[in-house]
This record gives structure tokens, sequence and C-alpha cells, in this order.
């Protein structure tokens, strides 16, 4: 007969799981595992979860960077120099790209020819004269185009003088020759200008002019005065040994003109079709914006090594000028950068009015459309 080994009893150092139950309880152990049991299922719940969201998220972050960026073609209506600084900076610093923009820049000749590659879909995006665009949209069967963001606040229309040929303010203008180059865009503002101003327009003798040749003739002392805009003859002007105590820059918006200035305008249809592009290329202008005038002298040099044979020092002082009169105003201060005032508007299409015959005069809304605008805090700027 097999003989079987007596039980041995547990050590000290050992304990049998009937003791142990007889040593507290055998619900309690019971109750015990099943704390443990479900302790565990939510630790692998839990962590199952978070591998989800992690590999969703991973997914999601790659998809983002798999979609290719939004091209774009952006018309400026003259050859690059400092006023177009944000878009420099908002190129040069990755700022479109961070909105996932790819920014293509050409040169349009004029605001009329910007407006016409927007019109034809072969640019979406241009930066012209906002008051060309009313002329524009007055046209019968012109598309819809409207501006989004206004850059200069203030028309930068102007009238450079020589003070050493008696010209100080807008008064002395009158029986003085005026140099009008052909296609000048403040010429089509002063008849308003002169009414508010009590300046007799037969009493001035205008004088027709290539643009090529505005600055030297002024020079030359074979005008008294010439047409243009501030930033641009008011500071190149200084370029050509015009010392500047010599130098009247009679500026528009000093003297009543209520006129808003450059603007970028969009394609309709790519405006509805890419709503997002559109605000993701404001906001990078915005920031651009704030980079040009809290860096001019690192601005200067971006804008500089983008010319051919620009001048940093000149360049400079275009920004200073540009920054100072036309963008950063009282009412950019106030209000953000990049909308209009319906009742300054209507008031600047007044004054549009005493050199233009309106077929239907616009409103605000016919010509701005602020819904891609950033919020109020974002268009803050100082």
């Amino acid at each position: 007969m097999r003989q079987y080994a007596p039980l041995r009893r547990p050590t000290r150092h050992e304990t049998s799981i009937t003791d142990a139950a007889t040593d507290v309880g055998l619900p309690e152990v019971i109750a015990m595992r099943g704390i443990s049991t479900n302790i565990n299922r939510g630790f692998l719940t839990s962590l199952l979860g978070l591998l989800i969201l992690g590999f969703g998220l991973g997914v999601g972050r790659a998809a983002d960077e798999a979609r290719p960026p939004v091209a774009i073609q952006f018309s400026l209506h003259r050859p690059i120099d400092a006023s177009a600084a944000p878009f420099v900076l908002a190129q040069g610093r990755g700022l479109f790209g961070s909105e996932g923009l790819a920014v293509n820049t050409n040169i349009a000749s004029g605001s009329l020819d910007g407006i016409a590659r927007v019109a034809a879909g072969t640019s979406d995006f241009a930066l012209v004269d906002i008051n060309e665009l009313i002329r524009f949209r007055d046209k019968p069967g012109a598309p819809p185009i409207k501006a989004v963001f206004v850059l200069f606040n203030k028309a930068p229309y102007a009238i450079i003088a020589r003070k050493s040929r008696g010209i100080r303010a807008l008064s002395d203008i009158e029986a003085k020759t005026l140099g009008v180059p052909e296609g000048d865009l403040s010429i089509r503002l002063w008849p308003a200008l002169a009414r508010q101003n009590g300046i007799k327009t037969a009493s001035v003798k205008q004088s027709k002019i290539s643009a090529a040749v505005r600055e030297p003739m002024l020079s030359a002392g074979q005008v008294d005065a010439v047409t243009g805009l501030s930033y641009l003859s008011g500071v190149n002007l200084r370029d050509r040994g015009i010392p500047a105590d010599d130098l009247a820059v009679l500026r528009y918006a000093d003297y009543g003109c209520e006129a808003y200035g450059f603007a970028l305008i969009v394609n309709p249809a790519f405006a509805a079709a890419k709503p997002e592009a559109v605000k993701g290329f404001l906001r990078a202008v915005v920031a651009g914006t704030h980079l040009a005038i809290k860096e001019p002298g690192r601005t200067a040099d971006e804008v500089v090594s983008r010319m051919d044979g620009g001048s940093r020092d000149l360049e400079l002082e275009r920004l200073r000028t540009v920054i100072r009169d036309d963008i950063l105003t009282a009412e950019v201060k106030r209000d953000g950068i990049g909308g209009i005032d319906p009742v300054r508007f209507g008031r600047s299409v007044d004054q549009i009015a005493e050199d233009f015959k309106f077929h239907k005069r616009p409103a605000a809304a016919d010509i701005f459309d602020g819904s891609f605008l950033p919020a109020p805090g974002g268009r803050t700027i100082h």
C-alpha cells in the first residue's frame, strides 16, 4: 500500500491560502481580489485610451504636415520698396508658411493692372489703391471685387514743392506751375482738395510731364511743384541733392482729404473657395506689419536685399515715413489695422465724386468686406 507523507504545516515564514483566509476572512480576500481586478481593468482601459488618442493625434499631425500649402499668386502695384515691407517680412520670416500658404509675388504695372489680374484670376490677391478700385467698380459689368484689408489708413497723395520757389503751404500753390505726371493718382482728388482749402484751380498751371522726369524737373526748377506720393517723390527728392529744409511735402491728408490708401483685394471665387487661406494671408500681413514697426533697421536690410541697387538709408527713411504718415495713424491706434469707418468712407466717396461721375454711388459694403479680418484683438497695432 502506498504511503503518503503527512501534511507539513507551514513554517512561520510561509502562508497557505487557507490560513490567509482564516486570518483575514474569506469574503474580504474575495473582495480585495475584485478591487484589484477592477483597478487592473481600469488601468488597461485608460492605457488603451491614451494609446488610441496618441495614435489619433499622430495621424492628425501627420495629415497636417502632409497637406500641401495653398498656392497663392500675389500682385504688388509697383516694384518692391520699403512700402511693401509687411509682405517682404511675411515671406522672408516664414509668416505665410506658418499659415499654410505658399505665396508667389509678382509685379503689376499699377493699381489698374493689379485689379485686372485679380479680376481675371491670374492673381488671387493684389495691393492696389482703393480709390482706383472704387472707380473701377462703377463700370457697368465690373466683377464684384472687394478690398479685404486696408494697409494705408491714409492715402499718401501729396504735392511736393520747393520752399525756395515760394511754396511752404498749400495756399502758396496759386499762380505756380504744378508738374503732373502721366497716370498720377493724386491729381484726381485735387479738385476736392482745392475746393476745401479755398484754392482756385484755374490759378494753378498744370504741366503734363513723364513720371520718369518728375524729380529731375523739380530739382532743376523747371516746375514749382509736382504731384505724387509722399513716401516716393517726397523721399526720392532728398536723394537727389535737394536739401531737406528746402522741400515742402504737402500731404493731402493734412489738408482735409478723407481718402484711404492702398488695400488688399481678393479674387471673389478664391475667397469663396478658400476663406481660411484669405484669413491666414491677412494674419501674416498684420504680423509682418508688427515686425516692420518693431525692427525698422532689420526690415530695411531685408527690403534692400530684394531690390536691385536699393539704398538702405533711403529705404529706412521711406519705411519710417510710411509707418508714421500712412499706416500707424491715430485711427489705427484706436480701432486696429485693416478696417474702414463707413462714415469716413462716405465722405471720401463725396470727394472722389468732384472729379468722377458715378453711375451709382457705392456704400462701404459695396467695396469692402471685413469678414476675413482678424478679431479686433488681433488687429491692435502700436
